[in-house]
């Protein structure tokens, strides 16, 4: 007993979803880790610099969880966007074909 092809669609569509979730945690992840290292090593430096111990570090730090939920929001918008068009095309693809089966 074989899915039929709807079924096919389906299951396709839900691995796609999948992949691209977990693609989007991951790169959130990293990107997340990244800025916060670069504010971390940064302001250390820049108070070993100019000796003032935790301002930079602390100032670069919180600054550093707002650019980071600013990109958490960009990069979540940019895979909706394109699960979106992805979806969306294979919706009409399907229509196409059904509507030239019909005829």
């Amino acid at each position: 007993m074989s899915p039929t092809g709807d079924q096919q669609q389906v299951k396709q569509r839900q691995t796609s979803f999948k992949v691209t979730l977990v693609a989007v945690v991951a790169q959130v992840g990293c990107l997340t880790l990244l800025i916060l290292l670069v504010a971390v090593f940064g302001g250390l430096w820049l108070d070993k610099t100019f000796n003032t111990r935790p301002m930079f570090m602390l100032g670069l730090t919180i600054t550093s969880a707002l650019v980071s939920l600013v990109v958490i929001f960009w990069v979540v918008r940019a895979a909706t966007s394109r699960l979106e068009s992805v979806s969306s095309s294979k919706t009409n693809h399907s229509e196409e074909e059904a509507k030239s089966g019909k005829d």
